[in-house]
């Protein structure tokens, strides 16, 4: 018998075990192979489908209802306060501060045309020249540099007044030092004064007038400005509170087709309150519009053109004087004919004068204003007294009797002087002119109070509103439970 050797060979290899089977994973079904995966619905979509879902069912279509109309009248009050705020503020700045700047700047114009008139009639007087005439001119002064203070403090850095005004400040020195001159010279017999005179005429002619002109047009069209921004009226908030009626009313109406109960008290009470909010926007506004329209035409317009007759007059009485002064100094050709430069200019501003003279009495006669139109009519007649003795005044220095061309100029009431009837016109437009500012004022107050607490009145009213609606949809919800 045979034996295998012990240790010394290795035992045959066992055939390695087989790894146990993974288990099977079941078909998949999906897309074929290259096939795009399918976009996610956006929030959108899915909120429409669950209103389409909601609106199936009533008390969906209920809580549907509640909220567009909750949405229609709290879009209605925000609306209406909104253009009621931006029409308030309008007719407040129409009345605090555009009109009274514009009043301003008239009487910056004024103040320097009268300055400089009142200047060339101290100059004539002589040496000597009137306490009146100095007190005069220092008052005309001092009125325009602080109206000019308060039109700066009231002007918005970097616009076009600004800039004007700046200008105004910078020449109104420079007038009163050529002023200071021409009287120094006219005190000492000297006839350099005549020409510093002139000289001062020129700039405050040239260079001052234009720019408080310049100034007087910008504000006056800040004016215009905002009575466009306070008169029209809020057509989208007028809208929008029809629409929140017409849904209000279609809901009861479904209410009461559904129910047949007549009344919904949350309803009832939303259509109240917006119907009160309507009529106050409609009613309070058109107060407003109407007040606010009659303080610009039987205010606002007439202003202008008694502003623009007396400046016409103070124009014309500076040339006037300017005619003595100069004496023949400056011509010019008018259709061929050499003429006095200073009397070509006093009868064209005559002219202006009796132009807007007949334009303030057409105004005042249009507006039914006794009170308005008698001061008109005075100084319509001392300007064509005016006119008479200019007349009177010209032939006499024509002759070469300068004193008495002088006399019917600046004389005493027995000479019976030009400056009398200018003292007139002057006079009786400063009446029409406060006359027709308390107007304008009665008016745009009237205009403004009309609106006073209806963009908060219409704000609380809406709220009040739209909580109606909810709780008039709620008390029908309440049903379903």
């Amino acid at each position: 018998m045979t034996y295998p050797h012990n240790g010394s060979l290795a035992p045959p290899e066992q055939p390695a075990a087989a790894p146990p089977p993974m288990p099977g994973v079941p078909p998949q079904r999906g897309a074929p192979p290259g096939t795009p995966e399918p976009k996610r619905r956006t929030a959108w979509a899915e909120g429409v489908d669950r209103l389409k879902a909601a609106a199936t069912t009533e008390p969906g279509r209920l809580r549907i209802i509640g909220a567009v109309l909750a949405l229609l009248v709290v879009a209605f009050g925000a609306t209406a306060a909104w253009q009621m705020t931006d029409r308030s503020a309008a007719a407040d700045d129409v009345l605090h501060s555009s009109q009274p700047l514009s009043a301003d700047a008239a009487d910056i114009y004024r103040s320097l045309a009268d300055a400089n008139t009142a200047a060339s009639s101290g100059f004539l007087a002589g040496g000597q020249e009137p306490a009146a005439a100095r007190d005069r001119y220092e008052r005309d002064i001092r009125t325009a540099a602080d109206k000019l203070v308060t039109a700066a403090a009231s002007t918005d850095p970097g616009t076009r007044s600004a800039r004007t005004i700046a200008e105004l400040n910078k020449l109104l020195p420079q007038y009163k030092g050529l002023i200071e001159r021409a009287r120094a010279n006219n005190r000492q017999g000297f006839p350099l004064g005549g020409a510093y005179l002139r000289y001062a005429n020129e700039k405050m002619q040239t260079q001052m007038l234009p720019a408080a002109e310049d100034l007087y047009k910008t504000e006056n069209q800040r004016l215009r400005d905002d009575y466009d921004s306070a008169t029209p009226y809020p057509w989208i908030a007028i809208a929008l509170g029809v629409l929140a009626l017409g849904g209000l009313a279609w809901a009861q109406r479904r209410n009461y087709r559904r129910t047949n109960r007549v009344f919904n008290q949350g309803l009832l009470a939303a259509t109240a309150a917006s119907t009160v909010v309507l009529l106050w926007l409609v009613v309070g506004h058109t107060i407003a519009r109407s007040g606010l329209t009659a303080s610009y035409d039987h205010g606002v317009r007439s202003l202008n053109v008694l502003h623009d007759a007396s400046i016409a007059s103070l124009k014309a009485r500076g040339s006037e004087n300017l005619t003595l002064v100069s004496r023949g100094a400056e011509t010019v050709t008018v259709k061929g004919e050499i003429k006095d430069k200073y009397d070509v200019d006093f009868q064209q501003e005559m002219t202006a004068l009796a132009d807007k003279l007949d334009a303030a009495h057409a105004l005042a006669a249009e507006e039914d204003d006794d009170a308005g139109s008698a001061p008109v009519t005075k100084a319509n007649a001392s300007m064509k007294e005016w006119q008479k003795r200019h007349t009177d005044a010209r032939h006499m220095d024509d002759a070469g009797k300068y004193q008495g061309a002088l006399d019917k100029t600046i004389g005493s009431k027995e000479d019976k002087p030009t400056g009398e009837c200018f003292d007139l016109v002057d006079k009786n437009l400063d009446k029409a002119l406060a006359h027709e500012q308390r107007q304008f004022g009665s008016e745009a107050s009237g205009g403004r109070d009309a609106m006073t607490g209806l963009p908060v009145g219409a704000a609380l009213l809406a709220v009040l509103a739209a909580g109606g609606a909810v709780f008039g949809i709620g008390r029908r919800l309440s049903e379903y439970r």
